[in-house]
């Protein structure tokens, strides 16, 4: 993430934003912009793609990816946004494609839809829930954030190897 050196300021509970609200941010240099890339699970079936990423003012940091879910998986168009959990994905070493490991039609059944809300804290739970991570021991800022499923290393690792 880059931002010039004023960056915004973020308002109390509204640390995670769309990257498209965003005029002053945009993508680093060095990373690839994800957004529109398919979203395979371990099996390599496609679930959707990526749609938005969300950012952490704060930390200017990626924490989700918002994934628009493919219609053929029968889930209503009003819910056909997930959170993804950055730590949880991985890029493709060959092509555009996230691999998320954890990611199976139960998980993504059971999954709580993203309606473009304000994201609390019961919600992040819910999804690290959802892909049975657990939850961390602190649940605070910053160290909820300091848990593996929000580690970018993982996210861009297998495609910085190139």
């Amino acid at each position: 993430m880059e931002t010039p050196s004023d960056s915004i300021p973020s308002a109390q509970g509204l640390h995670l934003r769309r990257l498209r609200d965003l005029t002053e941010f945009e993508v680093a240099d060095d990373n690839p912009d994800v957004r529109g890339w398919p979203v395979r699970g371990a099996d390599g079936r496609q679930f959707g793609q990526v749609f938005e990423l969300i950012v952490d003012v704060d930390a200017l940091k990626v924490r989700y990816l918002d994934l628009q879910l493919d219609g053929s998986l029968g889930i209503d168009e009003r819910d056909n946004h997930i959170l993804l959990p950055i730590g949880v994905a991985a890029l493709d070493e060959e092509a555009d494609n996230v691999f998320v490991p954890s990611l199976t039609y139960e998980s993504v059944i059971q999954y709580p839809p993203y309606n473009e809300i304000q994201i609390t804290r019961e919600y992040e739970q819910a999804m690290l829930q959802a892909l049975s991570l657990g939850l961390p021991a602190a649940s605070t800022e910053p160290d909820f954030y300091s848990q593996p499923g929000y580690d970018t290393a993982t996210f861009y690792q297998r495609r910085r190897l190139k």
